[in-house]
């Protein structure tokens, strides 16, 4: 796992993010929010594996900024938290915040097994983007380049 000022996880904020855009969220708020511990342990005598994920600071709202906009409520809506509970003040957002964590720790999972497996450099490889720099496959600058001092120094002689 790869360990990062925000945690000890692999890739949270990218998740928490995407979820965060697509549900209203402030994205400013990825920094505090993307704090989290993923732990992975075998457990049953090695037969299966115990995964958890903490995130101790998520910050997620669920009335109000950009909660009324109508593609992020209807992400919302799918999700079974827009708006104010009436009954228990707050539940939509823990609800919120739960969901956002399963999403991280089942990406977590995916990027490990693909690390652990050796899947993730295969793809890669097959993506072509180790493949080395050529003038083939490197784009071309269209900046035209300045002359140096030394040149308009002589230029003017």
């Amino acid at each position: 796992m790869a360990g990062s000022m925000g945690g000890f996880n692999a890739h949270a904020a990218n998740t928490l993010t995407a979820i965060y855009l697509a549900t209203g969220q402030d994205p400013a708020q990825n920094v505090e929010s993307s704090t989290c511990i993923t732990l992975m342990e075998p457990a049953n005598d090695g037969r299966d594996l115990r995964i958890s994920c903490s995130m101790p600071s998520i910050e997620v709202g669920t009335i109000g900024g950009g909660t009324v906009l109508p593609p992020q409520a209807a992400c919302l809506d799918m999700l079974g938290c827009r708006g104010p509970n009436r009954d228990h003040p707050g539940a939509h957002a823990q609800r919120l915040a739960r969901i956002i964590c399963a999403a991280v720790m089942a990406g977590e999972l995916s990027l490990c097994s693909a690390l652990a497996s050796g899947d993730l450099v295969r793809s890669h490889i097959a993506l072509n983007r180790a493949a080395p720099a050529t003038p083939a496959n490197t784009p071309q600058s269209s900046v035209t380049p300045q002359p140096s001092i030394a040149d308009m120094r002589s230029a003017s002689k």
